[in-house]
């Protein structure tokens, strides 16, 4: 039954602005429970349809299909949607059940059963990344089915949305390698040898993917330990083969030989610049010899296998008693699985966050239109655009959506004190907000209430943060502060040092930059070319992200499209940074729960 309905279920494309290198794949599994019975003598035939939304238009987009399923009101679809991830963009979804009513592929022509709206950063956000929401209708549905039935009085059942991540060689490897007995190429001293690997490619050329150090003046060479990914040295093919060249360094082709960038470039332009490389190399270098293996092969680790004869082809058609030009033997073999952001998430890691946003004078009288802080009845201001477009992605990693919200720089009522850390809600022992929309009002209802004064102190609200993140160091929280700002910063001495110390605590700073000013301090702050300091001391790790909003405003107006472009750039940097506090503090994700058992006895589901 229903073939068209079968080979129509398919796996689309989702990528929302053609921009991004997917950070990682994730595999989605849809399972309904309780659907309408929409048959008179059988159950329904359920289909999962998904929809992707684009973020210019918010058009939705048919993703794929799942299979149908004859006769069940609890479907497990097998069939799966795979989509790309990016933690810095809201990807929206919208699931769309059928009760299979013919051969046909309009969907029109079927029994509407339910819909349900989420976020990919929702599922995945959820415990164990599984969410479970309710069906509802929509109104085009809602009519359609009044006129035929009558509005339904009963519960449309429930949508279960699951989310994996697809491993992708995810395995890195440190290895060792020694050489014996390797050809004397220098006339006064012996050889300075080093190692170059190649990956082979489907079509048998090579590119480069690791050079070891030179080891100065022996012929007995122990190279240091190195880590490279599985991907890079055989991209997933065990038994591919992968060739390694030993040379002697010579110092008028150090140029080559000493440049980890030129493999670097060399490495994104493919292979035929590798070939060149390698040519250069030969040309600037005494080539000693080379051999083959495989990352099976190597996986053995140390033993009889992996001592390999350097052969210099040349050499061995020339002599007839030639033998090799060495050997080079695998010290060591060791196999890390390199953990991800979304291995954090799903082992139960909430993202907290914290928004503060700038009271001082410089932006204007909120009652004028002039100001940045102009509450403009048609649209949202730069503050409020900024806010949500980095609040609405964030909340979806935060169980409780309970986000503290600052204000800093204003005069505050009933006596006019000046603060630069006070709660938007006016409740200074709990300053949490519900949701983005919680913190949207609190933001408006401050604008009503305080005096926008001065100066542009953020080593306040950065302290208030960092105490928090100070007391949780286990891998269970990571905390996200948001400024938004229109100045220049007044304290500038204190925040480098409340960043400095911030950079050992498990939290990141964003900063937007709104209106026309010059922001050479914030760019400072963002600590990308330079390593930011304080006292002598530089910051552990890069924790600052800098924009200035006017880079990310859409000239035809769209201002959705400015809000994604926005969040888009200053949340790209969130899960490597998180990863890197991870990293250094040795904190490994904790087990995802078990899959959820509902109470009671399994439903058993027809397939």
């Amino acid at each position: 039954m229903n073939n068209s309905f079968l080979n129509m279920a398919s796996i689309g494309e989702f990528d929302p602005l053609n921009a991004s290198i997917p950070a990682t794949k994730v595999e989605i599994t849809v399972s309904c429970r309780n659907l309408l019975d929409r048959d008179t003598f059988s159950k329904s035939d359920p289909i999962c349809v998904l929809y992707t939304q684009g973020i210019g238009n918010k058009e939705w987009r048919e993703f794929g299909r799942t299979e149908v399923i004859d006769n069940t009101l609890n479907p497990d679809f097998v069939r799966k949607f795979i989509l790309d991830y990016f933690f810095e963009e809201r990807q929206n979804l919208r699931f769309d059940l059928y009760d299979v009513d013919s051969k046909s592929t309009n969907l029109s022509k079927h029994d509407f059963l339910g819909q349900a709206h989420c976020t990919l950063g929702e599922v995945v956000g959820s415990l164990g990344g599984r969410l479970e929401k309710p069906l509802g209708w929509n109104s085009k549905h809602v009519c359609r089915f009044y006129f035929l039935h009558g509005i339904p009085n009963k519960k449309c059942g429930t949508i279960i949305v699951k989310a994996e991540e697809l491993g992708n060689c995810r395995e890195s490897v440190l290895m060792q390698f020694c050489g014996n007995k390797l050809d004397k190429k220098d006339f006064f001293g012996k050889s300075d040898p080093f190692l170059v690997f190649y990956r082979s490619n489907e079509d048998g050329t090579f590119t480069i993917c690791h050079k070891t150090e030179v080891v100065k003046n022996t012929l007995n060479p122990v190279w240091q330990a190195f880590k490279i990914p599985a991907r890079a040295l055989c991209n997933g093919d065990y038994d591919r083969t992968i060739k390694v060249e030993v040379y002697d360094w010579d110092r008028d082709g150090s140029v080559f030989a000493d440049s980890k960038d030129t493999i670097q470039r060399l490495k994104k332009r493919g292979s035929a610049n590798t070939d060149r490389f390698q040519e250069q190399i030969r040309s600037n270098h005494d080539f000693i010899g080379e051999f083959s293996t495989s990352y099976r092969e190597l996986s053995r680790g140390q033993s009889q296998f992996n001592v390999y004869e350097v052969i210099n082809q040349k050499k061995k058609n020339k002599k007839k008693k030639y033998l090799n030009s060495g050997t080079v033997t695998l010290l060591s073999f060791l196999v890390d699985i390199e953990v991800t952001f979304l291995d954090f998430i799903k082992g139960g890691t909430q993202i907290n966050f914290t928004v503060a946003i700038d009271f001082t004078a410089s932006n204007g009288n909120p009652a004028q239109p002039t100001s940045l802080h102009y509450m403009n009845p048609y649209q949202l201001n730069a503050y409020a655009m900024a806010l949500r477009a980095v609040g609405e992605i964030i909340q979806d990693y935060d169980s409780d959506k309970m986000f503290p919200a600052l204000g800093f720089g204003a005069k505050l009522p009933p006596d006019g004190r000046v603060s630069h850390e006070f709660a938007l809600n006016g409740n200074p022992q709990n300053p949490y907000c519900h949701g983005i929309d919680g913190v949207m009002e609190a933001y408006y209802q401050s604008l009503k209430s305080v005096q926008l004064y001065g100066p542009t102190n953020f080593s306040p609200v950065i302290n208030h943060v960092a105490r928090y993140a100070a007391s949780v160091k286990d891998g269970s929280q990571y905390f996200v502060l948001l400024i938004i700002t229109d100045g220049v910063i007044s304290d500038m001495a204190q925040t480098k040092e409340s960043i400095v110390n911030a950079s050992c605590l498990p939290m990141s700073i964003i900063i937007v930059g709104v209106g026309p000013a010059e922001f050479d301090a914030m760019v400072e702050l963002d600590g990308d070319e330079v390593r930011i300091s304080s006292r002598g001391r530089f910051a552990e790790r890069d924790i600052v992200q800098f924009v200035p909003f006017r880079d990310y405003i859409d000239r035809t107006g769209n201002h959705i499209l400015s809000m994604a472009r926005l969040a888009k750039d200053v949340l790209a940097e969130i899960p490597d940074q998180f990863l890197s506090y991870m990293r250094t503090r040795g904190i490994k994700p904790s087990p995802a729960p078990p899959p959820y058992t509902p109470p009671g006895h399994a439903l058993q589901t027809q397939i």
